[in-house]
């Protein structure tokens, strides 16, 4: 069963994409802030990083340039951030997908398979 931390700050969303991910087979981790996602990437083995932009402590492009700096844990980005330099910025910085909210729970399972396969962590 893969492992996958969900970095959120807002706990309703962060709700709703736990209980989609453990519906279907996801060991779920969370962390509400940056610090808190750094600090679960080092400790706990995660398959793979579902990472919210707007983070209270940090932003989630520096969250995302720090996990690279320690693991190469696939990490996908979940934002209503939609602006096309950003996201082109961040799939260079080591993103490996990216989701403008809203977006299905579908939508969000079907890139999470993607990526755990393409890393062959799935």
């Amino acid at each position: 069963m893969p492992s996958v931390l969900v970095v959120e700050d807002d706990p309703s969303i962060r709700q709703s994409l736990i209980e989609v991910l453990t519906e279907h087979g996801y060991a779920v981790r969370s962390a509400g802030d940056g610090f808190g996602a750094l600090r679960e990437v080092t400790q706990s083995s995660v398959d793979a990083v579902i990472l919210d932009l707007g983070l209270p402590d940090l932003d989630g492009g520096d969250a995302l340039r720090m996990i690279r700096g320690i693991s190469s844990v696939p990490v996908l980005v979940a934002t209503a951030r939609d602006d096309e330099a950003e996201i082109i910025a961040l799939l260079n910085a080591g993103a490996d997908d990216y989701l403008v909210k809203p977006f299905s729970g579908g939508q969000l399972l079907a890139r999470l398979s993607a990526v755990l396969r393409r890393t062959g962590r799935l």
